[in-house]
């Protein structure tokens, strides 16, 4: 058997593991379960000219249901005690670049060509714009804590599996390095260039926080 191939297995164990074979619970997950569980152990057992047919039908059966995981009972479905951070993450798409909340003034910025000063607070708003997010990222990271002992077994047996590039599985990942960041171990060279940055990035927003909130005192004393 392939190391891919025990991977899917090892994953398909664990969607058994959690969908439970027991007579209590969701009567749809409960047969899923038998019928993986079956699968699995008919691929294990086969004779070596069957062998090979018997695990690619168990893979295919335990890929089909993996796809589904998102429509699998309460408290069956992998990343389950994740999902609230997983959708907040989602929406912000850490991936992409573009400002989110100063997006429709860059759009007209672009077509404007302001001048100097405008384009000193359109960059301004933009660094705000990067750092709100990683704040934001910040809490969803420290809050997916309590969930990250059961998230993280699911991540490594949905890499080894081949799934590593899955949303859910990626979004996990991130939430994962995002609490690590802030974790009391030593940094790493990366790490501490990154935490460096950010450090960087909040000085700065805090002083813009500040230089507005002491203009909007004295607005008030006039």
């Amino acid at each position: 058997m392939s190391s891919q191939s025990k991977a899917v297995l090892d994953l398909g164990k664990k969607l058994v593991d959690e969908m439970g074979l027991d007579e209590g619970g969701d009567t749809l997950g409960r047969w899923m379960a038998h019928h993986i569980a079956e699968l699995i152990q008919d691929a294990e057992n086969a004779v070596p000219e069957e062998k090979t047919s018997k695990q690619e039908r168990c893979a295919s059966a335990i890929l089909d249901l993996w796809r589904h995981r998102a429509e699998l009972p309460n408290g069956t479905r992998p990343f389950e005690n994740a999902e609230p951070m997983l959708r907040a993450l989602e929406s912000l798409d850490p991936c992409d670049e573009t400002p989110r909340y100063s997006r429709p003034p860059r759009i007209m910025a672009a077509d404007a060509e302001p001048g100097a000063e405008a384009e000193k607070w359109l960059e301004i708003a933009d660094s705000i714009d990067l750092t709100a997010r990683q704040l934001i990222r910040h809490c969803l990271g420290r809050a997916s804590q309590v969930a990250q002992d059961k998230t993280e077994e699911w991540v490594g047996l949905a890499e080894a599996a081949g799934f590593d590039e899955d949303m859910d599985v990626a979004v996990v990942r991130v939430l994962a390095l995002e609490a690590a960041l802030y974790g009391d171990e030593a940094p790493e060279d990366a790490e501490r260039k990154e935490i460096e940055e950010r450090l960087g990035r909040l000085e700065k927003f805090q002083e813009l926080s500040e230089a507005l909130a002491t203009h909007l005192r004295s607005r008030l004393r006039t």
